[in-house]
């Protein structure tokens, strides 16, 4: 149950082993199907993936270790970070890298229960902070760097027949007009920010909609078109994520997130659709595992 489609495992617990290992053992026990330690800087995938097998290697338990490994995945991408969108050439072709050598590391020490590389991203645009109207912000030629970063990685994802993480924040037109350009629609829209028309635009796409905690916390005077846009997506296009350690749910705002708070954005989202809370967590492992093979 309450499969988590992203979270950043390494800065939820600090770089602190024994916190990812007790983590490992609570999450275990409820038994999801699926959950996603997401990447954002060229060179993090490796380094992502020492950490959870250090956390792993603290259980104790074989047989729990193996149960961690089973539902327990990795994406691998770059986050529009200025620096990375300047040297975006040499910085894909070191994702790149890092996902052919993380494939053969990663077959090698699972003993059989591979750690799976699911998808590339979160990859994507950001107005938010990468915008023209800010102080220092960013010029012409950087907006079209920042397109140039997202498109090369799509089309690494092609290459690699892996689905993409879409960030986009304040970024609506970008995005749709980088997909169209890349002629690629395999993926989801991480942490969607948007209203139903946008949502309406990815769907037609053929893209996934993923909900986060943010849901649960939506202005009163927001609160009808919120309710509108989660009916709105169909049952075969809708992940749910935390985005932990961000943007925790109602009642844990405030918290750094985790993962084990995510049944309150599945009981606030299965009350609005008029669904159980086990045939939405059945509904998001379906997509799961369509969507990340």
């Amino acid at each position: 149950m309450f499969s988590d489609t992203h979270f950043h495992f390494l800065n939820m617990t600090g770089g602190d082993a024994e916190k990812g290992a007790d983590f490992f053992r609570e999450a275990a026990s409820y038994n999801p199907f699926f959950m996603m330690d997401i990447g954002t800087k060229c060179d993090d995938l490796l380094p992502r993936f020492s950490f959870v097998e250090k956390s792993l290697s603290l259980l104790g338990n074989a047989e729990l270790e193996s149960d961690v490994k089973s539902f327990m995945f990795f994406s691998a991408g770059i986050w529009p970070d200025e620096d990375e969108i300047r040297d975006r050439k040499k910085c894909v072709e070191v994702l790149e890298k890092q996902i052919e050598d993380f494939k053969n590391l990663a077959a090698e020490k699972s003993s059989g229960k591979f750690h799976g590389l699911a998808a590339i991203g979160e990859c994507g645009l950001d107005h938010h902070w990468n915008s023209s109207e800010r102080d220092g912000g960013f010029d012409s030629e950087m907006l079209e760097a920042e397109r140039e970063l997202f498109i090369m990685q799509m089309g690494l994802a092609e290459k690699l027949n892996l689905p993409v993480i879409v960030h986009s924040r304040d970024a609506f037109d970008g995005t749709v007009s980088c997909m169209d350009e890349a002629g690629f629609s395999n993926g989801v829209v991480h942490c969607f920010s948007y209203g139903k028309d946008e949502a309406k635009a990815f769907l037609d796409r053929g893209w996934y909609i993923a909900l986060g905690g943010a849901v649960t916390y939506t202005k009163k005077r927001n609160m009808d078109a919120m309710r509108d846009l989660i009916r709105f997506i169909p049952g075969d296009r809708l992940l749910l994520e935390t985005d932990a350690p961000y943007l925790a749910p109602v009642p844990m705002r405030g918290k750094p997130n985790t993962p084990l708070y995510i049944r309150h954005t599945y009981e606030f989202i299965s009350e609005i659709r008029g669904v159980s809370v086990e045939d939405l967590c059945r509904t998001v492992d379906e997509n799961c595992a369509r969507l990340f093979s």
